[in-house]
């Protein structure tokens, strides 16, 4: 077996885990009135399947009065012992182990779901959320120790296998553990030994509801900036193993709030970025330890456990992009990899969301029964795009005959250009993951291939032709105003100056600007929003792309509009922008101008299959242009119907 490692069994307190892959704790958005669903069962009983050897689900919290998002799991409700009990039953059909992971967020959330103040050590605002907590008291604390019982109990009621406690990246036990948030100087502060006192309390008063035979693991977290260092997760860590109460420690790095980059890492970070602190702790106690940190592929997960770094290996995205991930790997395929683009998982689940994955269009709607298709029929997709690939593949697994014709000699679309872009490579994932279903799914895929017709033989077509760049009315037929597609595809080659006017929002002037900057180009980019890069804030790259900028050089303006563009004698561009703000004019004098605005639909053949009485669909920006992950749910979308 190619990874050895990754299937070796491991006991816990007399349960014995079937391999070493765990699929932690995250939240999914699928509960409704503060209850778990069925969708919740079915998106666990999907990874169980794909054989992960231990699932913990999202945090239950132990008190009504926690809500800092409007879903948070009310794990005081008894209601959610019936919920427990669906997820036990189907995890444990598929032989793996569950856990129910309980935290109360503290001074890391709002007040305004719960009308209360929130709960916090000592009066200090969070830094992303700014709200001045209550300083708790004694009676408070007993409270949440309390709490944490009760939910403990719900759980053991519910069959589940133990509970993980979660003092890592948005908890009250973290603050307590945490410098930076407990100025405490009483009991409850000072000495790591006195800030873990909380969670120490905790740990015995839920071992004593778990009783001998369950399971119990705490989640810790360091690297917070002005708080919790590796030296002190290592010190609790130690606290920890003493009580012979815990059966594993969990890692994970920053906070969910000001560096919560950190904790939901883009494709910008780099893959096991976080294991060094897993490693840590690992060396310093006699516990299992959950390794974590952009482990997405099964060569990173086994190099982390041949290294020592951990003992069980947290793959949460791989496994939310591909639910088969360890089956894959057991049976010697390939795994269809998390590309770390953010988008469905952190980005949508921040805008109060279920949780989604641009690669895995099924992932969050497990529960929700595909329809059946009548017959199987001829269906032609025009056009190997992401949306082209996505639709021919859903469709031919479906049960209908598939052809794919490409134009060009290659598939891909413009994630051929994106992938160009520094740091935006493993987009090329998509691609691949998605070249491999129309493989198995028995699609004909051809390129080289124009249509210019109605094709014959197709009962129904489907077209992904995509957009083209759209020319902005100031550029007029200037040659040195280019597109960012053709920057990326080496069409042109700026030098000198270059002025990036984005109009968009998104990774495309960010990753062109980074590319004319190490191309040895002197950057600014210009944009008429307010904040630069705005589309990159919910895949939380913005603040990362700000740090790449101010190193590269590049400058960033923001609230200009172009006005207009005139070559000069000497072959230099002069630029005109308004500060709509104000109204002022300024200008800029650079060698090129790249844009970033938005395309045009390539849909040329649509009016001729239209009229031709054919059944046609369009997917993707041939439609509408507009992200990746439209196209990816949209192709899924029409397949389903066909």
């Amino acid at each position: 077996m190619p990874f050895p490692r990754l299937f070796e069994p491991l006991r816990l307190r007399g349960h014995v885990l079937a391999g070493r892959v765990v699929f932690c704790a995250h939240l999914t958005n699928q509960a409704v009135d503060r209850r778990l669903t069925p969708a919740h069962t079915a998106y666990y009983a999907a990874r169980a399947a794909g054989g992960a050897a231990l699932v913990v689900t999202e945090e239950l919290s132990v008190s009504a009065d926690d809500r800092p998002y409007e879903k948070v799991v009310d794990g005081t409700d008894p209601a959610v012992v019936a919920g427990c009990r669906a997820i036990a039953d189907a995890v444990h059909g598929h032989g793996g182990l569950v856990v129910a992971q309980l935290g109360h967020n503290g001074g890391q959330g709002s007040s305004l779901l719960s009308r209360v103040p929130l709960l916090a050590p000592s009066p200090v605002a969070d830094a992303l959320f700014r709200e001045v907590p209550r300083e708790a008291t004694d009676a408070d604390l007993a409270a949440v120790v309390a709490g944490f019982e009760l939910v403990a109990g719900h759980v053991v009621a519910g069959g589940m296998d133990g509970v993980e406690l979660q003092a890592s990246q948005s908890s009250l036990l973290r603050a307590f553990l945490s410098p930076a948030a407990n100025r405490r100087t009483d009991r409850w502060g000072g000495p790591v030994e006195q800030r873990a006192r909380l969670l120490l309390d905790v740990v015995a008063a839920v071992r004593g509801v778990l009783g001998p035979d369950r399971l119990l693991g705490v989640r810790l977290a360091a690297a917070e900036p002005g708080g919790t260092t590796t030296e002190d997760a290592v010190a609790v860590a130690g606290l920890l193993a003493a009580t012979g109460d815990v059966d594993w420690l969990s890692t994970t790095v920053g906070v969910a709030t000001e560096s919560l980059y950190l904790v939901e890492p883009s494709m910008a970070t780099p893959a096991g970025y976080a294991l060094p602190l897993a490693a840590r702790i690992r060396a310093a106690v006699d516990l299992p330890v959950v390794g974590v940190g952009r482990v997405t592929t099964p060569e990173q997960a086994e190099a982390a456990l041949e290294r020592g770094d951990c003992d069980l290996v947290g793959v949460v995205r791989g496994q939310v992009a591909d639910p088969d991930f360890v089956a894959k790997v057991r049976r010697g395929e390939p795994v269809r990899p998390c590309v770390g683009c953010n988008g469905e998982c952190a980005a949508r689940v921040g805008a109060n969301r279920w949780l989604g994955c641009l690669q895995e269009p099924r992932t969050g709607r497990e529960s929700v029964p595909l329809p059946v298709p009548t017959r199987p029929r001829s269906v032609v997709v025009v056009g190997a795009g992401l949306a082209g690939l996505r639709t021919a593949a859903a469709a031919a697994r479906r049960g209908h005959r598939v052809c794919l014709l490409e134009a060009a000699d290659e598939v891909g679309g413009q994630l051929r250009d994106a992938v160009r872009a520094p740091g935006r490579g493993e987009l090329w994932g998509l691609v691949t993951a998605a070249v491999a279903d129309c493989d198995r799914a028995g699609v004909t895929v051809r390129t080289g291939c124009r249509v210019d017709g109605v094709p014959t033989d197709a009962d129904v077509v489907v077209l992904a032709t995509g957009a083209r760049p759209a020319r902005p009315d100031w550029a007029g037929d200037d040659a040195r105003v280019a597109d960012v597609r053709a920057v990326l595809d080496r069409s042109v080659t700026p030098s000198g100056s270059v002025l990036v006017v984005d109009e968009l929002g998104g990774p495309h002037a960010p990753s062109t600007a980074e590319a004319l900057a190490a191309a040895g180009c002197t950057v600014e980019v210009v944009t008429g929003a307010l904040v630069s890069a705005q589309d990159l804030g919910p895949t939380l790259d913005r603040e990362l792309w700000h740090r790449r900028a101010a190193v590269a050089g590049i400058a960033q303006t923001v609230e200009r509009v172009v006005l207009g563009v005139r070559a000069r004698s000497d072959g230099r561009r002069v630029v005109r922008l308004l500060h709509h703000l104000t109204g002022v004019e300024e200008t800029r004098v650079v060698d090129w101008v790249v844009t970033a605005v938005p395309p045009t639909p390539d849909d040329a053949l649509w009016a001729q299959l239209a009229a031709s009485g054919l059944e046609v669909h369009r997917v993707g920006d041939v439609l509408a242009p507009r992200t990746a992950v439209a196209a990816s749910v949209e192709a899924d979308r029409v397949a389903g119907e066909l």
